[in-house]
């Protein structure tokens, strides 16, 4: 029975299940058929889906990998544009006092929760061949989309570096500044004493900016072949119904921040024993 439910969805669920539910009000062991065949039909189709996006992957798809990698190139230099300018930021802000510093906090927590389309409007207009910027050319170019991230990730690094260094400046500041450390010199020697916990944030930075998609959307245009990234493409094809394509890309990018987070425990981890065998040695010098 289920199976003859099923043949029957495959070919008009929607105005099937209407019919049905109409005929049979009160048919419950029907209904409970019903159910289980468009269960068995929806989980079908996403391990088909499934099967067919690591085909894909598998067989080093150039469409697919030419994607993931300019949304790679994209990511990447967003990044390391915006944590070199959040951090910056937020060693001075951490380190510095001064009038109008609350304010200041304030308002950089507040962009941290800005959202993507804004910041993409607000590029748009200012890219666009009307804009302050528009004689630059860069609207529907990689450029634009960097620039789109690049704001994105400064308020994330900023945010999350001044906190670390405002932490480390009450445990050493007084410390540094007894040494005649002024305000420039202790950002510099805070934000490396603590390059660790930043490396952290480095990659939290990294996430923000390649699961981006509004903003992208809008300065990049989504053009295949030169603005076409993995989100972008992700909630293309989802609406084009090319399921496969949009799972194979959505597996990449997941992949790609685990491997990310997994460096970044090995490497913590390993500083960690660094640090063990160190202390370990030193007593065991002084006993």
């Amino acid at each position: 029975m289920c199976l003859i439910y099923a043949l029957i969805l495959i070919q008009s669920p929607a105005t099937y299940v209407r019919h049905f539910i109409a005929e049979h009000p009160r048919s419950s062991g029907h209904l409970k058929g019903l159910a289980s065949a468009q269960f068995l039909f929806c989980m079908n189709t996403f391990l088909d889906s499934a099967a067919t996006a690591f085909q894909l992957i598998s067989d080093f798809d150039p469409g697919l990998w030419a994607i993931a990698g300019r949304s790679l190139g994209v990511s990447a230099t967003a990044c390391f544009m915006g944590c070199l300018i959040g951090i910056a930021i937020g060693s001075f802000l951490g380190v510095s006092k001064f009038a109008g510093r609350g304010i200041v906090l304030t308002l950089l927590n507040t962009f941290l929760a800005l959202p993507s389309v804004v910041v993409g409007l607000v590029i748009y207009l200012l890219l666009s061949r009307t804009g302050p910027l528009g004689f630059l050319g860069w609207l529907f170019s990689f450029k634009a989309m960097v620039l789109a991230q690049v704001v994105l990730v400064v308020p994330v690094a900023a945010a999350l570096s001044r906190q670390v260094v405002d932490d480390a400046e009450s445990a050493y500041g007084e410390q540094w500044r007894s040494l005649g450390a002024g305000t420039e010199l202790r950002c510099i020697l805070l934000a490396w004493n603590e390059r660790f916990a930043l490396l952290t944030i480095v990659v939290a930075c990294f996430g923000r900016a390649i699961s981006e998609v509004g903003a992208v959307m809008i300065v990049g245009g989504n053009i295949e072949g030169f603005t076409r990234v993995m989100t972008t493409s992700i909630a293309l094809e989802t609406s084009k119904g090319d399921l496969p394509l949009a799972l194979a890309l959505g597996i990449i990018l997941l992949g790609i921040v685990g491997c990310l987070n997994a460096l970044l425990s090995l490497f913590r981890y390993w500083q960690d024993q660094s640090q063990l065998k160190g202390q370990n040695s030193l007593r065991g010098w002084v006993a």
